[in-house]
């Protein structure tokens, strides 16, 4: 039984997609007879639910939590504080596990655990190089996507392997609709996720007052980033951040799910694999995605439908034409139900595993 240590400098439970996917890799893998320790931050969090039961996932790996003052509030000064003091005091920690493999998606945790005698894998999510990049000592490297397979290969590692991101099919089986309290006489168009830029809600905004005989409703944000929003858009709903475990049932509301990511950022255009694509594919709802290379990597012409992306008048166009043409839109939801099944937590971690036995 291979001893893995997954270290993440993040807090949790988290409002954040990366929770999700952390928690379910490490399921995953102890899933398949890895002995699995989670480690984060010490770091407070407002998600006050166990975190296996908030995440819905087996109480089958441990989670330890290594001290980190929060210091958010310095900004990159107080970031770059907090990684050098929790990179110290989760080391403390593997040091006592004795790890076969070390797994995390914080390169700096990795450049400083370069004495320790296992292997190193840094899952990546983000097109950077630093100089703590070039010297850093890794065994591979596992890539959300394969325009970022492509940046580190030319940036010269060797070892690396694509595992998009996946969804837990069980949690979406079930048909119950979630009640949003939302008009009843008009088609729903939904965004669910975080209110960065490079995620595109721009657009989803502009395209709204286009197609103005449709209600845009938006799920996901903080409760500083809805205030604002609702009082510069009022042809909008802003249903504000609601718990991970009622996404399945708030998605089915929806006529069209959309996901306009932005062209104008590489971490859209090139290297994200989006959590919120797989569960859109699950649903059985319609999905109008920017097109993008990173976004046509899962999705394609036979499960969704594509506009331009940061162009509101063609995703009102996209939005329209959806609606008017409902049983190509129901052939292409099927199929996209039928194309998730590729996608789940348990293929993608039998991908990873593989990959640790060969490096």
């Amino acid at each position: 039984m291979k001893k893995i240590v997954y270290i993440a400098n993040i807090r949790m439970p988290t409002e954040k997609a990366h929770g999700v996917q952390i928690m379910k890799t490490c399921e995953a893998m102890a899933n398949k007879g890895m002995d699995v320790t989670l480690i984060v931050t010490s770091r407070k969090t407002d998600i006050k639910e166990d975190p296996f039961k908030y995440y819905n996932v087996k109480n089958n790996f441990r989670i330890k939590y290594a001290f980190c003052p929060e210091l958010i509030s310095l900004g990159k000064f107080g970031f770059f504080i907090m990684n050098i003091i929790f990179s110290q005091t989760s080391s403390l920690i593997v040091f006592k596990i004795k790890p076969d493999i070390i797994y995390s998606r914080d390169y700096f945790i990795i450049f400083d655990l370069f004495l320790l005698k296992c292997k190193k894998v840094w899952e990546v999510h983000d097109g950077i190089y630093n100089p703590i990049i070039g010297f850093m000592r890794v065994s591979g490297i596992v890539a959300i996507s394969n325009g970022l397979k492509d940046f580190y290969s030319k940036k010269g590692f060797k070892n690396i392997v694509v595992a998009h991101d996946a969804v837990d099919l069980s949690e979406f089986e079930s048909s119950s609709v979630a009640n949003l309290s939302l008009p009843g006489d008009r088609k729903i168009i939904m965004y669910i996720g975080h209110l960065y830029g490079w995620k595109g809600l721009d657009t989803f905004i502009k395209a709204s007052s286009i197609v103005s005989e449709a209600q845009f409703v938006v799920i996901g944000g903080t409760a500083k980033e809805v205030d604002y929003l609702k009082n510069k858009n009022k042809n909008v709903i802003f249903l504000g951040y609601r718990p991970y475990n009622e996404l399945s049932q708030n998605q089915k509301v929806a006529d069209i799910l959309v996901v306009p990511n932005s062209a104008k950022s590489d971490i859209s255009r090139l290297y994200t694999s989006p959590l919120k694509v797989f569960s859109y594919m699950t649903s059985g709802v319609p999905i109008v995605a920017s097109d993008l290379p990173s976004i046509r990597e899962v999705l394609n012409d036979n499960n969704a439908f594509f506009a331009i992306p940061d162009n509101a008048e063609s995703f009102a166009d996209k939005i329209r034409y959806v609606l008017s043409h409902p049983d190509e839109a129901r052939k292409r939801s099927i199929t996209a139900k039928r194309d998730i099944v590729r996608y789940t937590w348990d293929s993608r971690v039998r991908t990873i595993l593989d990959f640790f036995d060969i490096i």
